[in-house]
């Protein structure tokens, strides 16, 4: 099992990115905490003949902050249904109905998403995750690589980012729920209309709100003040390209209209993951809840197209891409390949498995 590195990467989002190395914070974990039992929800194959079906690797998704399993289902059952495999949908910790703990960093949170692997006797997993969930994915395939067959990226990148001040935002505006003991939802949605404009995601954090039996207020589910301190680490990576590489295939997703995964971020991908391909979506940084379709099409190219290489025909890992430039990437093949927009019934069928 790899150790924390050195120093991880720090990369600045303006208009002019700069990549910089060593000099950054390092980031604190206790190695002896015992893993969260997280909660999960499995969904699996539906059975449409009686032929014993042939087993596949599991696809385990990851959410990201101030998300759980829920917010997969409808793509959790498309893809068990389409590429004829279980799919589980982990709640990490401190988030969904998984346990609480102080410790919120990316070596905690593999280290759960490890024990879950070895508890429900999972291997060959293709992991999935998005922003947060997709560091995550990162960690453990960088640590554990023989828990994981290959892993997709949901517009997040292996360096340390300045995180949108839009999640501190929400923090507050949570933090200013909780103390005002809402009775009722409506008042919670016009604090958070304060702090964010769009209803999807104003939505998608009221799903953390819970009615709690013997109490006449709503609260939230999740650790409010211990995710607000988190932030900092939600933003690192804990790893350095020089001492730790995961040469398996994977897969990047990036939004088009995102700036998670900008085009500066793409060499030091490849330093980490050189068999990495990257595909882009038209979409922002909710690419899963803004187009489902078109990201199961990624998904289910990938996977199939990675089962399907006879052996013999892994490609070889180029020593040679640890040098490699923008430019150097972008007339490789690796990336640039834009998924269409999913819009025929007869698309939509063959990716439902119909």
């Amino acid at each position: 099992m790899a150790s924390l590195c050195r120093a991880p990467l720090r990369f600045q989002r303006t208009l002019s990115p700069a990549l910089l190395y060593g000099g950054s914070r390092r980031l604190a974990h206790n190695a002896s905490a015992k893993p969260v039992e997280l909660a999960y929800a499995h969904y699996e194959v539906p059975i449409t003949s009686k032929k014993p079906r042939k087993e596949k690797s599991p696809l385990v998704f990851l959410h990201g902050l101030f998300g759980s399993k829920t917010n997969y289902g409808s793509i959790s059952k498309l893809l068990a249904r389409s590429l004829r495999r279980d799919v589980y949908c982990f709640d990490l910790r401190n988030h969904g109905a998984s346990g609480h703990r102080k410790v919120h960093d990316y070596i905690s949170m593999a280290d759960d998403v490890q024990y879950m692997f070895d508890r429900m006797g999972l291997s060959d997993v293709t992991l999935i995750g998005h922003s947060m969930g997709a560091k995550v994915a990162m960690t453990v395939a960088l640590r554990s690589p023989e828990h994981v067959r290959n892993f997709i990226a949901v517009d997040n990148a292996p360096i340390e980012a300045q995180l949108s001040s839009k999640f501190g935002q929400y923090v507050q505006a949570m933090k200013r729920i909780e103390e005002a003991k809402v009775e009722k939802t409506r008042d919670a949605m016009k604090i958070l209309e304060e702090y964010e404009s769009d209803i999807g995601i104003r939505s998608f954090l009221m799903t953390n709100l819970i009615r709690v039996k013997g109490l006449p207020y709503y609260k939230w589910r999740i650790p409010v003040k211990i995710l607000g301190q988190a932030l900092d680490n939600v933003a690192g990576f804990p790893f350095h390209p020089d001492e730790e590489q995961f040469k398996k295939p994977c897969l990047f997703i990036r939004g088009t209209k995102s700036h998670y995964v900008p085009d500066e971020t793409i060499p030091i991908i490849g330093r980490f993951f050189p068999r990495f391909r990257m595909m882009e979506v038209d979409a922002g940084h909710w690419l899963i809840a803004e187009k489902p379709l078109e990201f199961a099409k990624a998904v289910q190219e990938f996977v199939t197209a990675e089962e399907n290489m006879k052996e013999g025909e892994e490609e070889e890992v180029d020593e040679e891409t640890k040098d490699w430039t923008i430019e150097d990437y972008m007339k490789s093949g690796k990336i640039k390949v834009v998924v269409n927009e999913v819009q025929s019934k007869e698309a939509v069928k063959e990716l439902r498995g119909q």
